[in-house]
């Protein structure tokens, strides 16, 4: 027993040097420079080499499966159904003129009608342009990651080890480090803005409180691996206003806070989050609301026009689609956001699904499971465009200006503009949309009968 002493104190010994070297190693290329908001530029050396090794494993992959006459991909489209731009009463005449030999511009009800709808509910259910937005996007090559590789038939025994060997080095090194990287972050977020709130309010303690927050947010993105590229910063959020952005994931948040200073809106939530806000709060005016707060529309509103006529307090950051979309489109903008009257600070946010995917589909995975799959990834890569501040005209209502504030994101960030609400994510389509193809149709056919009478 007394002989395993030297050797135990040797291990203990080995360890605490370790965990010394390691933090040293934390505190002086990581903790530090996100204090001071600057870069080592390490993370863009580490991305250029993954994007070297991809493109490695890209042509291995197409040489080896040219080789073996190995088909590359599984057959996959985004596509499945060859549409073509046509109004209804153009499609319903075009199957008038296929199946009928009355006239055209009959306007009576036929029988051959009922086709189009028909194929039109199959079409829907097949190829929706809803439910494809959210689900991962699917890449065109491999990035190592398993959970991307759906559609990959061929792999090597190269590409296999190489594989093994980013696991180890993703879980075993990539990943202890990050969650050590998340609870500083976290901790030094609760303690700072619990000292700070109590100080009196004034510039010493707007000081403190900005820079408290922007170094936690900071040292949160490096525990992502999180690649930044800010573009117009001229253009960023000014006090008095409010920040909108289209939405992929909760990182959204420190993505934009790490280079800003934003007044949060939200939900009032419990276990660690409610520890969060409630500390947030104590330094900065965040607006949380309660459950039964949230559903009154009227009292949201009243608290948001409350903070923006203020014009010393900082701008709002919301996210008016509501729910995380996979960052290949932008879904309806909520008009509660664009009725109050501020001026309004696009942003656009475009990720690089090649190093890992942001979107958070929260009907498949709870926060912990996002959460793994993030810091598990190779790294969070993302661009962010600072838009122009816009402003409501006065022949625009709510609804007309949330669209083109969309309109204007979805532009800037290469994403597809949809006028379709994301809560069809978890409700059923309202009867409004229902009724508007009905009203169509009923429009054609009243509208034959009135033209034949004029006739």
């Amino acid at each position: 027993m007394f002989l395993l002493l030297p050797f135990d104190s040797l291990v203990v010994n080995l360890l605490g040097i370790s965990i010394t070297v390691l933090f040293t190693l934390l505190l002086v290329f990581i903790i530090v420079p996100a204090i001071f908001g600057v870069s080592f530029g390490i993370r863009k050396v580490y991305m250029k080499t993954l994007l070297k090794i991809f493109q490695w494993a890209t042509l291995r992959i197409e040489r080896g499966a040219k080789e073996k006459n190995h088909p590359l991909y599984k057959p996959y489209v985004n596509g499945i159904i060859a549409k073509e731009p046509m109004s209804l009463e153009e499609e319903i005449k075009e199957i008038r003129r296929s199946g009928s030999g009355k006239a055209l511009d009959t306007p009576e009800f036929e029988l051959s009608d009922i086709f189009y709808f028909c194929r039109k509910g199959i079409e829907t259910i097949m190829d929706d342009e809803v439910t494809k937005r959210f689900s991962a996007e699917e890449l065109e090559s491999w990035n190592l990651l398993s959970r991307t590789n759906y559609n990959f038939q061929y792999i090597s025994l190269r590409l296999t080890v190489l594989w093994g060997l980013g696991v180890l080095i993703r879980y075993c090194f990539l990943l202890p480090l990050r969650i050590a990287l998340a609870f500083t972050g976290i901790s030094l977020l609760v303690t700072g803005t619990t000292v700070v709130g109590y100080l009196p309010n004034g510039r010493c303690k707007d000081f403190l409180s900005k820079h408290v927050h922007l170094m936690c947010y900071r040292i949160c993105v490096r525990a992502l691996t999180a690649i930044i590229t800010y573009h117009d910063r001229e253009n960023r959020p000014r006090n008095g206003g409010i920040c909108v952005a289209n939405h992929t994931s909760p990182i959204d948040v420190i993505i934009l806070a790490s280079d800003g200073y934003y007044a949060m809106v939200g939900q009032i939530h419990g276990g660690l989050m409610g520890v969060i806000q409630r500390a947030m709060v104590k330094a900065c005016p965040h607006v949380w609301f309660e459950r039964s707060e949230v559903k009154d529309r009227h009292l949201v509103a009243r608290r948001l026009t409350e903070h923006v006529q203020d014009k010393s307090k900082l701008p709002i950051l919301i996210f008016p689609e509501g729910t995380c979309i996979n960052n290949t489109s932008v879904m309806m903008f909520k008009k509660g956001s664009f009725e109050i009257g501020a001026t309004v600070y696009p942003v656009a946010i475009k990720y690089d699904p090649q190093f890992g995917d942001a979107f958070w589909n929260s009907s498949k995975y709870g926060m912990v499971t996002y959460l793994l799959r993030m810091m598990t990834s190779w790294a969070i890569v993302c661009s962010v465009w600072y838009l122009p501040p816009m402003t409501r005209q006065p022949e625009e209502d709510a609804v007309q200006f949330a669209n083109r504030v969309k309109s204007a994101i979805a532009r800037q960030g290469g994403l597809v503009d949809l006028l379709w609400d994301g809560g069809l994510k978890r409700e059923k389509v309202k009867d409004t949309f229902k009724e508007e193809q009905q009203k169509l149709y009923s429009k054609m056919i009243v509208g034959s009968h009135e033209d034949r009478s004029r006739s």
